[in-house]
């Protein structure tokens, strides 16, 4: 009998998220999704995004809720991709499998890179022995690139939500996500 290969994507309702979950619902993984809530201020229209994704994608997403106060300093949290990742290690629902965050390329963040990853595999691998793995399938990809994925692929990102200042209409034009959206759209 061929073992069920298990998968726990760390979504956000954004576009790198979500292409991380048709990713790998494409080669067969059981996916589920994990939305840390840790007090951005994005979190309610987040929070809409993930569960209407859930829906048309079919799959469970757990909301973790965990009140940090985040300092956000020209868009960058300071430990973020860091924290996300031991929160979903703690909340890893399988004996092994992989922890999934949709990084990319073609940012400054230090916790965008593989030096992270490597870094924080090895603290995994202290934990877990071995069986959990950080999966990021776009880390050598840039946003454009994940955007044209999704588009060759059919996805639609009508219903995800990226605007960091947790605006009700996006792009709002102001935060620097929002600002690559418009680039990516063409706005």
């Amino acid at each position: 009998m061929k073992e069920k290969r298990e998968v726990l994507v760390l979504f956000s309702g954004g576009i790198d998220s979500t292409a991380c979950i048709y990713y790998y619902k494409q080669l067969g993984f059981h996916v589920q999704g994990l939305f840390i809530d840790y007090g951005q201020i994005s979190s309610k229209h987040e929070i809409k995004a993930i569960r209407k994704l859930s829906k048309y994608f079919k799959i469970n997403t757990r909301i973790i809720k965990i009140n940090t106060n985040p300092i956000v300093n020209n868009g960058e949290i300071l430990g973020r991709n860091n924290f996300l990742l031991s929160v979903a290690l703690i909340s890893f629902p399988y004996a092994k499998g992989l922890i999934s965050l949709g990084i990319h390329s073609g940012t400054n963040y230090p916790d965008c890179s593989t030096e992270f990853i490597k870094i924080n595999q090895d603290i995994f691998d202290l934990y877990s022995n071995g069986n959990i793995t950080i999966d990021c399938p776009f880390l050598e990809m840039s946003k454009r690139e994940i955007f044209e994925f999704c588009k060759i692929k059919g996805i639609s990102l009508n219903d995800t939500y990226s605007c960091e200042l947790g605006s009700d209409v996006q792009p709002c034009g102001e935060c620097l996500t929002c600002k690559d959206l418009m680039t990516l759209y063409e706005i």
